[in-house]
């Protein structure tokens, strides 16, 4: 099989190149048909430049110098053996001087730019290594600021139950903050998990028409608390290949952060058509909608203007939206609150468009 990055193929390459152009050197392509003619053994000297550049541009200085001083050696013979004029001898002598001239040139420019892109190289893997500590730095502060909290209520409402004089009712109180704060830590957990090693996106045909239907049934009762009106407007059937839960997932996060962003007694839309070969949803708010100093943070990990929360609710809702090869955008609307966006590819009977 051919592989043109393996060195023996270079090696192969170069040897064919380099016989190639001895061979013009010697005269044995066009001579026996054209017969001896000065200035085309001149070009055939000149031919012997190309394998010196590409032995050098592929195996650096030393590789260049091999070339030039295999070739010279090769047409020495030549040199020698053919009863060449003191002019002509002198001519030859001087294109081996060139070879070794256009070895060092061009070896060491390419020599120059290998340490060049190494130095670019070394310099990139280590502000990726210093990327990843700042990250790991950031979940380790997120998630003991997300885990500290609710122990500290734990540990209180342990320390109340285990008190003789606790009442029965006080009991039942206190058992509800200890399994509400655990709920709390999981899910905490569960979101750091999500964003540091996202789980495999399974995909399959799926109506997105069902994914907001059902998104909308569970986040109802959170509206309704609030007398949050969810306006929707369906388009039925919208098909598209993804992964049902994690589509899910962020629907729910984009709902959720539209009925918190909004007032008591307002409204949420929310809508789900096509256009073009996309489907599109949009969620609209009636809040206040996002500063413009936090437009640009609104996806970094860790970022959140809420009291609560761990701020990876929208960086996992884009991780997620990308890897099923679509768009995510959070931006102000026109007259009052923001308006999210997504988009994916359509899918017809099974096959992305």
């Amino acid at each position: 099989m051919w592989e043109p990055e393996k060195q023996t193929t270079k090696f192969y390459v170069l040897g064919g190149v380099i016989a190639f152009t001895l061979a013009l050197h010697y005269g044995l392509i066009v001579e026996p048909l054209f017969g001896h003619v000065h200035w085309i053994h001149a070009i055939h000297g000149r031919f012997c430049y190309i394998p010196i550049v590409i032995a050098a541009a592929w195996f650096g200085l030393r590789g260049g110098l091999y070339a030039a001083l295999f070739i010279s050696v090769a047409v020495l013979p030549y040199i020698f053996t053919t009863g060449l004029e003191v002019h002509a001898l002198a001519d030859e002598l001087t294109e081996i001087i060139f070879y070794f001239a256009i070895a060092l040139l061009s070896g060491g420019l390419i020599e120059r730019e290998f340490r060049s892109r190494k130095k670019a190289e070394d310099m990139r893997l280590q502000l990726e290594r210093s990327h990843k500590m700042s990250l790991v730095g950031q979940i380790a502060a997120g998630m003991a600021h997300e885990i500290k909290n609710p122990l500290a209520s734990i540990k209180g409402a342990v320390e109340i139950l285990c008190e003789d004089g606790t009442s029965e009712e006080d009991k039942a109180e206190f058992q509800a903050i200890v399994l509400k704060e655990v709920k709390r830590i999981n899910a905490s957990v569960t979101d750091f998990l999500e964003f540091a090693r996202p789980s495999e996106t399974t995909l399959a045909v799926l109506n997105l028409a069902d994914v907001v239907r059902s998104s909308l049934k569970q986040i109802q009762p959170q509206a309704l608390r609030r007398d949050i009106r969810i306006i929707s407007h369906v388009e039925d059937p919208v098909i598209v290949m993804a992964d049902e839960e994690k589509i899910h997932q962020v629907m729910l996060n984009l709902l959720l952060n539209a009925v918190d962003a909004s007032p008591d007694e307002s409204n949420v839309t929310i809508s789900l058509g096509t256009e073009e070969s996309d489907a599109r949803i949009t969620i609209e708010d009636s809040g206040n909608g996002i500063s413009e100093e936090n437009v640009s943070k609104i996806f970094e990990p860790f970022f959140t203007t809420k009291s609560t929360g761990t701020g990876l609710g929208l960086a996992i809702a884009k991780s997620i939206v990308e890897r099923h090869k679509g768009c995510i955008k959070l931006e102000n609307n026109t007259s009052r609150g923001a308006r999210a966006e997504i988009k994916l590819p359509l899918t017809v009977v099974g096959v992305p468009v």
